[in-house]
């Protein structure tokens, strides 16, 4: 099997298993009163729920076969394949809610797989470097961090949309700057087990992760997944894919004169997610929120 094809393959298992995780754990986390929010959030009060970590890891599955597909493909193959992931979820959302597909939403899950069919067949993306320099972490961390500490702390002052809104975008970030942060751990899996616990990218992974989920799941439960959900979902690949050509190096080898058909593509992509996103948000229960 070719390696684009592989890399194809496991990205689409990788999406499927993201969107049985993420439709599992939306609907344990909108159970979750607000009242029972800990120091954490609402993980605190989620890691009591079986069905919580069934969703888990299912999730953590798909973060594997993503793993294993960036190690052989490039973040700009990668990441725009899991935006699949809301199309695997569609029905899955709908099934739960006992309600069926409008026209609309399966013309939106025609737009996104041509979009991103373009993306993949004609960008026809290629890897860069594998590992970011320290100089481009020094300058990501000095963006990135005051952008999630904003996020987070206008979302404290806020509620409803509008704290759901700027959550998923923090965590959204944070799972694109984990998606770097994977391919390098990868490749320093291939290098041994000292390179690999001796360096700052697998710690630095870990910490990120855990924040990403974390503000994930308070997202989630801030009551209004339409805002939410597609904050995270097109924030992960615009960020990791950003990242992955400004950083690693990364480029698509497609004719320019095929880029205004890319751009739309992209556009086209953003816009499905978005309205994907907001229908398989609309599935969920609204949460009540303490006064």
């Amino acid at each position: 099997m070719p390696q684009t094809l592989l890399v194809v393959v496991l990205a689409l298992g990788a999406a499927l298993c993201i969107a049985i995780g993420t439709v599992v754990r939306q609907r344990t986390a909108a159970e979750v009163p607000v009242e029972d929010n800990g120091v954490l959030g609402p993980i605190a009060a989620l890691v009591r729920q079986p069905i919580w970590w069934v969703g888990t890891v299912v999730g953590i599955a798909g973060y594997a076969l993503q793993a294993v597909a960036l190690g052989l493909g490039s973040l700009l193959l990668v990441q725009p394949l899991l935006v699949l992931s809301l199309l695997f979820a569609l029905p899955l959302g709908a099934r739960f809610a006992h309600r069926t597909i409008s026209l609309g939403e399966w013309l939106w899950a025609a737009a996104l797989t041509a979009s991103v069919a373009i993306l993949v067949v004609v960008g026809d993306p290629k890897p860069g470097m594998e590992r970011a320099e320290a100089r481009h972490w020094v300058v990501i961390c000095l963006i990135g961090i005051p952008f999630v500490a904003a996020c987070v702390v206008a979302a404290h002052r806020s509620t409803g949309a509008r704290k759901a809104l700027l959550l998923g975008f923090a965590g959204g970030a944070l799972f694109g700057v984990a998606a770097v942060l994977t391919k390098g751990v990868v490749h320093l899996v291939s290098r041994g087990v000292v390179p690999l616990v001796t360096s700052v990218e697998l710690y630095a992974l870990i910490g990120v992760a855990v924040c990403a989920i974390t503000l994930q799941q308070s997202a989630f439960q801030a009551g209004a997944l339409q805002a939410s959900l597609p904050a995270t979902t097109v924030m992960e690949p615009v960020v990791a894919s950003a990242l992955g050509f400004l950083v690693l190096g990364e480029y698509l080898a497609a004719d320019r004169r095929v880029s205004a058909v890319l751009v739309v593509a992209v556009m086209a992509m953003i816009a499905a997610t978005v309205a994907l996103a907001r229908s398989s948000a609309g599935d969920e229960s609204p949460i009540p929120v303490s006064p």
